[in-house]
């Protein structure tokens, strides 16, 4: 009963971060509701006995490709800065007690586990072994894949992100064209002395 319940509630905060991710406008939002999702999916493989993949689930994707989304969109889309009062202060007022009170459930929640009895099913087989076997054998070809498709993406931002760059500042501008304007010609000042 208690497993369902923690099913359900992680596949309604897993749905609700789906549609908050389609739905924001803003990008650095979304890209945290990806993040709070991909969480969810690791939760979901831990809920499995998956240790391995809810491991690699949090370091791969919700560490290093969320770090990435994150840098290519500050990259591209340069933000506006906030000015003026606080529009969601009452919420963020909120945070601090709600945080305590989800501390306070998973220290209840980490201490009843401990208290309760070992399991008397079967171990379960070395499911990291499994995996490396499968990845390297059956699936290496979707494996490697990947791993080009996620290199293509990242030389992708940095292309945008140069051309964007080049682009943005106009021709002749910057700290040479400063020290270019300043700099009197060579040949001015022989013409103005001999006047």
């Amino acid at each position: 009963m208690m497993a369902r319940a923690a099913f359900l509630v992680i596949a309604g905060i897993a749905v609700a971060a789906a549609l908050a991710l389609v739905l924001r406008r803003n990008t650095v939002h979304g890209a945290l509701f990806l993040v709070v999702n991909l969480g969810c999916v690791a939760a979901l493989y831990l809920m499995l006995g998956a240790i391995f993949l809810a491991a690699a689930q949090i370091i791969v994707y919700a560490g290093a490709i969320m770090v990435l989304f994150v840098f290519a969109i500050m990259v591209l889309i340069p933000g506006k800065e906030e000015t003026g009062p606080d529009p969601r202060r009452t919420w963020r007022l909120l945070a601090a007690p709600l945080g305590g009170a989800l501390l306070l459930e998973l220290i209840l929640l980490v201490v009843g586990r401990t208290a309760a009895p070992a399991p008397t099913g079967a171990a379960p087989s070395d499911n990291v072994a499994a995996i490396g076997r499968l990845l390297f054998t059956d699936y290496l070809l979707p494996f490697e894949l990947t791993s080009v498709l996620l290199l293509a993406a990242m030389v992708g931002v940095l292309l945008l992100a140069r051309s964007r760059e080049g682009s943005a500042e106009p021709q002749g501008a910057g700290p040479e064209a400063s020290v270019r304007g300043s700099a009197k010609p060579q040949g001015s000042e022989p013409e103005a002395s001999l006047r």
